[in-house]
C-alpha cells in the first residue's frame, strides 16, 4: 500500500488532513495490521488525505501507565510530542481506544494538545457526509451482527453510539449483549493486563465475555480496539464456535462493504 509519512509530505511542503495515528498493535500484530490495512483502503477510497509517522511512531506509553511505570510513560510521551508538534499535527485518528485515550486526556497536560478522533467517530462522520456508501445487496443484509463496547471507548470516553450508528449503515441486524454500553464488561486487556497473567479466579473475563457475545447468536461479533479483538478471538476459539462466529473490527466491515 502506498501511504505517505509525514516526514515525506513535510519534504514535498505539503501537510495531511489527518495523521492517521497506526499504534503498536496496528503495526506489529499480525491480526491487528488487518485491521490498519482495512482503515488506510477506506482512506484512499474516500480520498482522504492522510499520513502516518512511520518508523517516527513511537508507543504512546499507555501500557507503561497503567503498569505503573511512570517514568518510561513520560519519556515516551515527550518523545511523541515533539515529533507531533514539529510536524504542526492538529488532527490524529487511530484505531485503537488506548491510544485515543491517552491522546486526549492524558497528553495535554504536557503540553500534547490535539483534535482526537477515534476510528468509529470518523467512520461515521464520513457515512454521515456520504463520502462512504454501502454497496447493493451488502454482504452483511440480514446477519446478525453484536457490538463489543471498548472500556477506553465507552465508559472512558462516552462514545456509544457512532460505532452502532456505523453498524446500522451495514443494514444487518444489531443484536445487544445483556451487559452493554454503560454496563458493558471489559474484554480483560486494558489497564496493561493484556501484558501480564490474571490473577486467581473462577473465569477468564475473556471466556465470559466471549460467551456472552456468542449467546446472542449473533454471526459476527464487532470490535473497535485492537486488544478487544484479540481476547474475544481467543474466546470464540475457546468455545470452539470459530466456523460460525467472526470477530471484526468495525473498519473490517465497512471496508467489505464499500461500493
Amino acid at each position: 500500500m502506498q501511504v505517505r509519512t509525514m516526514a515525506e509530505m513535510a519534504a514535498a511542503g505539503e501537510s495531511p488532513e489527518v495523521l492517521f495515528w497506526v499504534g503498536c498493535a496496528g503495526s506489529f500484530d499480525a491480526r491487528a495490521q488487518k485491521i490498519t490495512k482495512a482503515f488506510a483502503t477506506i482512506l484512499h477510497k474516500v480520498g482522504v488525505s492522510f499520513a502516518i509517522l512511520g518508523p517516527e511512531e513511537v508507543c504512546t506509553g499507555d501500557p507503561a501507565r497503567r503498569a505503573g511505570n511512570e517514568f518510561l510513560f513520560q519519556m515516551m510521551a515527550y518523545q511523541n510530542i515533539q515529533t507531533l508538534n514539529n510536524y504542526n499535527v492538529k488532527k490524529i485518528v487511530t484505531a485503537c481506544p488506548h491510544c485515543f485515550n491517552i491522546f486526549k486526556n492524558e497528553y495535554p497536560v504536557l503540553g500534547g494538545t490535539y483534535e482526537v478522533v477515534h476510528h468509529t467517530t470518523y467512520l461515521n462522520e464520513l457515512i454521515q457526509q456520504g463520502k462512504i456508501r454501502m454497496k447493493e445487496g451488502e454482504s452483511f443484509k440480514g446477519r446478525k451482527i453484536t457490538y463489543h463496547d471498548s472500556c477506553y471507548l465507552g465508559r472512558g470516553n462516552d462514545i456509544y453510539e457512532a460505532p452502532r450508528q456505523v453498524l446500522e449503515a451495514l443494514d444487518a441486524e444489531l443484536v445487544e449483549m445483556k451487559r452493554c454500553r454503560k454496563n458493558g464488561l471489559c474484554c480483560g486487556a486494558g489497564g496493561a493486563q493484556m501484558f501480564k497473567e490474571e490473577e486467581p479466579g473462577t473465569t477468564r473475563i475473556n471466556l465470559e465475555r466471549s460467551t456472552e457475545a456468542i449467546e446472542t447468536g449473533a454471526n459476527i461479533v464487532a470490535a473497535a480496539c485492537p486488544f478487544c479483538n484479540t481476547m474475544l478471538t481467543d474466546g470464540v476459539k475457546n468455545a470452539e464456535k470459530e466456523e460460525s462466529v467472526q470477530v471484526l473490527d468495525v473498519a473490517e466491515l465497512v471496508a467489505r462493504s464499500m461500493a
